[in-house]
């Protein structure tokens, strides 16, 4: 595909014609209802001649070589690098956004480098990462991209990793997931007040992901709250949460209490105290969450990972370095013998907590 083309947008999937032209987009509860010319709350999508188009296909925001415990996922592969990068805009419109250049851009100089699915692939392949993570902005809104992007990886033998809300209707969630390996999910919050006064979307969406992805797919995920005072830290709150966590989805799936730090439209919020996410990691383990973490703060306890079966230290994490490992085979505790859930190999990668942009032109054939 030229750059003329990438630049014109690609057909999307995902819409039903409507009256007089108009499209209506069926990839996201949002349901826009869009005129030629217009483009979804998403930014992305386009209604161009009477159908839907995606505006970003091949275009990033830039690429960068992360560890994978960046994402986070620390039950993934752990230790490895994975290349990772965004386009622009995001079907959300969360007031606290940390990443909010990048996801509420309407500009698209922000999208700086460009890639076609094989070159993704190749290059990260190239750059000796095991996995491809679709983040920094969410990668449901230019699902087409990304599917073709993970068919590429998947015939390279790398594995892709969507970072994402889980806000998404049920057909295209289908298609999206089927082509990912691991997820990480935000549950932003544990109320519909807070999920519509704070995001513009709907916390019963976002379960109905949540419960699709544990019951019927293969992908491995984690879950992260970013804990703001006074919005969504209660402790009846995260209580409640992390019951309902276990109840649906089970208590093998890894929970990341992470810390806010005041950003974009919530410049008068103070930054998360780490008693709030050391609070929140007790309540979770009591609850019956096995895997509970701490995120964004230095706290190598909060951070490592314990057998579920006897308490034994599996890997010590200090923010993103693993510290120590004690993990044998494919991820069993050698005290006890237990299984760790995750997905893991004999050995940890070495990547660290490097963060290395690099530009996708010199993988370009």
């Amino acid at each position: 595909m030229s750059d003329a083309q990438i630049m014109e947008g690609v057909p999307a999937r995902y819409w039903e014609p409507l009256p007089n032209g108009r499209v209506l987009c069926t990839l996201c509860p949002c349901a826009c209802r869009l005129k030629d010319g217009q483009r979804g709350a998403c930014f992305v999508r386009a209604c161009k001649d009477g159908a839907m188009v995606l505006t970003t296909y091949g275009r990033s925001s830039g690429f960068c070589i992360d560890p994978i415990e960046k994402k986070p996922l620390n039950h993934f592969l752990p230790g490895t690098p994975v290349l990772s990068f965004g386009t622009a805009g995001c079907n959300l419109t969360c007031r606290f956004c940390q990443n909010w250049d990048i996801s509420k851009s309407r500009e698209f100089d922000t999208l700086a480098d460009t890639a076609d699915p094989e070159t993704v692939a190749r290059a990260a392949r190239a750059l000796g990462c095991r996995s491809v993570a679709f983040t920094y902005n969410d990668p449901v809104i230019f699902l087409e991209y990304a599917v073709d992007i993970a068919k590429a990886c998947h015939a390279q033998e790398i594995r892709t990793v969507a970072v994402t809300a889980g806000y998404i209707n049920s057909e295209p969630r289908r298609e999206f997931f089927a082509n990912m390996d691991a997820a990480n999910v935000d549950l932003k919050g544990f109320s519909e007040d807070f999920y519509q006064r704070i995001c513009g979307a709907t916390l019963a969406g976002v379960q109905e992901t949540l419960v699709y992805l544990k019951h019927e797919t293969g992908v491995w995920f984690e879950l992260t709250t970013l804990l703001i005072p006074g919005e969504n830290d209660a402790p009846e709150e995260i209580d409640e949460m992390t019951r309902w966590v276990v109840a649906e989805l089970g208590p093998d799936v890894p929970m990341h209490f992470t810390a806010f730090h005041p950003d974009y439209k919530m410049l008068d919020k103070p930054a998360t105290p780490a008693g709030t996410l050391v609070r929140a990691r007790e309540i979770a383990m009591g609850n019956g969450v096995r895997y509970a973490y701490t995120g964004n703060v230095h706290d190598e306890e909060g951070g490592s990972t314990y057998c579920a079966g006897c308490g034994e230290r599996l890997i010590g994490r200090d923010w993103y370095v693993i510290t120590h490992w004690a993990v044998t085979g494919e991820g069993a505790c050698p005290a006890c013998g237990a299984k760790c859930a995750g997905v893991f190999e004999s050995k940890p990668g070495a990547w660290g907590a490097r963060r290395r942009p690099v530009r996708l032109r010199d993988f370009r054939r």
